[in-house]
């Protein structure tokens, strides 16, 4: 209480003092530009990703424009220690994503290589994912997926050599027969939502459906 008084939290944007939980003033938050897509419906996420691996359904929050308060808000998320932002932007999504009749059986967020988790002291990814997780009644696992290099995962451009290439992710345990969701940041090129697809889709007969908080137009 005492914390509070003294370092009062304010808003990322435009530093009004607003309530502990939030991220955002009101005013500021009409800044923010979610896309309204429908998660059971053709959307450009969806368009995207089929040109890299077969997906199901697919979701973006918001979109994530160069200098807008989108960007702002993920990169607080991801580079400056606030990982309750990941709680925000699961509430923001809980209010405008419906699975409809097609709920996922799982859901599985993109890991951080051993070291960078250590660099970073949290994945940006698991407050959110066990947000959804507990609103929606789906079971996640943070452990399915594994990152198998510190390096940036490299484009790979069809699917033979994405059987041949040493893969960036693998999957630690025996998977089949289910409908998984995948859970990252932001959308840019899909290289690593698609690395990650396409071994859960080579496991066993899988399908996979993507969510993302930010896309990259």
């Amino acid at each position: 209480m005492i914390l509070d008084l003294l370092f009062p939290n304010r808003c990322i944007h435009c530093s009004r003092i607003i309530d502990a939980e939030l991220l955002v003033c009101d005013i500021c938050f009409s800044q923010i530009h979610f896309t309204h897509y429908d998660y059971c419906e053709n959307n450009p996420i969806k368009e995207k990703c089929r040109l890299l691996f077969p997906v199901e359904n697919t979701y973006a929050l918001i979109q994530f424009e160069t200098e807008s308060l989108s960007r702002t808000i993920i990169h607080e998320l991801k580079y400056r220690n606030r990982e309750k932002a990941g709680k925000v932007l699961a509430d923001w999504t809980t209010e405008r994503l419906d699975f409809k009749e097609q709920a996922p059986d799982l859901m599985v967020s993109v890991p951080l290589h051993p070291k960078k988790l250590r660099e970073r002291g949290y994945n940006q990814l698991h407050v959110y994912t066990e947000t959804l997780s507990a609103f929606y009644n789906i079971p996640y696992d943070h452990h399915l997926i594994k990152r198998n290099h510190y390096s940036k995962a490299q484009a790979l451009k069809d699917k033979q050599h994405r059987l041949d290439a040493d893969h960036t992710f693998s999957v630690t345990e025996s998977v089949t027969g289910k409908h998984i969701l995948l859970i990252d940041d932001v959308f840019t090129t899909g290289n690593t939502v698609s690395s990650i697809a396409w071994e859960i889709l080579n496991a066993g007969d899988n399908t996979v459906s993507v969510l993302v908080m930010a896309m990259d137009l």
